[in-house]
């Protein structure tokens, strides 16, 4: 299964290439550099991975060289960006990668791990996907607690999906 994914990454990534240039060089013309905006983040069984996606920020700093809050630095261009989730495209590399998944639970921040209750770090039983069950059923009009539910609920019926193509398979091989 991971292996069609990164294979399907690869395709889709090399279809859309004329896209993800355009948006490169609108993001250098915009942001400026780096046209990438990399950060670590919990994978597979809580495991740190990089992951990629197109900066939508400038690195605007107060007087005293910190950075101005998210608010301030967060462009026009980098709202579209981030409203019609284009920012989230070089991901693409990290199902390359084998890091994620097109469909799984969204990664979080690393230092939310220890915050985490024991159902809520099942999230980490299935890889870290582009896209998610709490993406689709409200992405952002939904409360942290339904969005971890609907994580939950993805596992368990991923994990049994996936048990059945495996019996499926194993009764075939053996017939």
């Amino acid at each position: 299964m991971v292996l069609m994914q990164r294979m399907a990454a690869l395709v889709v990534m090399l279809l859309i290439c004329p896209l993800l240039l355009a948006l490169a060089a609108l993001i250098r013309l915009c942001l400026g550099s780096p046209i990438f905006f990399r950060q670590v983040r919990p994978g597979l069984q809580g495991e740190p991975f990089a992951m990629f996606k197109f900066r939508t920020m400038r690195d605007t700093q107060n007087a005293d060289g910190r950075l101005l809050p998210d608010s301030e630095r967060l462009t026009a261009f980098g709202r579209f960006l981030r409203s019609t989730s284009l920012d989230e495209l070089p991901e693409l590399i990290n199902i390359i990668r084998g890091e994620m998944s097109f469909v799984g639970p969204r990664p979080l921040l690393m230092e939310y791990l220890s915050l985490y209750s024991s159902e809520q770090m099942r999230r980490h039983e299935v890889m870290p996907g582009i896209t998610g069950w709490a993406q689709v059923n409200g992405r952002n009009a939904i409360s942290w607690e339904q969005k971890f539910a609907y994580d939950v609920w993805y596992i368990d019926h991923h994990l049994l999906a996936d048990r059945w193509v495996d019996a499926v398979l194993s009764a075939r091989s053996s017939a």
